[in-house]
């Protein structure tokens, strides 16, 4: 099955102003339907925020944001470390386990990373 592609739009300004708020450098960030990338987006960047792109369809958009805020502040209260703490959301967990992977969107099992 062939799934929906977002917007990319590389040269933003959007992730190194939202890296000043952030625990981690941003190179990359999916909003809804629209990707914004810092600089140019290699595949690995692309497949990433594409994934995040997949969760956002699964969960009609409200419920990533939902999902990636509530897993963002549990993991700080348990890891102590911002850092830690976004790399063990679920959603991101799935992206950076994956995003090496050039046949992983074409075999996604969709919500797969929600039951983690």
């Amino acid at each position: 099955m062939k799934s929906w592609r977002p917007i990319i739009i590389e040269n933003s300004f959007v992730p190194k102003f939202l890296s000043y708020f952030a625990p981690i450098d941003i190179s990359g960030i999916t909003l809804g339907f629209v990707v914004f990338i810092r600089g140019r987006a290699d595949e690995r960047l692309r497949r990433h925020e594409t994934i995040h792109f997949q969760q956002y369809l699964e969960t009609l958009f409200i419920g990533f944001l939902i999902i990636y805020l509530y897993d963002y502040i549990y993991n700080l209260i348990l890891f102590k470390d911002g850092g830690v703490a976004y790399r063990m959301i679920r959603a991101e967990v799935e992206a950076y386990d994956n995003d090496v992977d050039i046949n992983y969107l074409e075999n996604r099992v969709r919500y797969e990373w929600l039951r983690k």
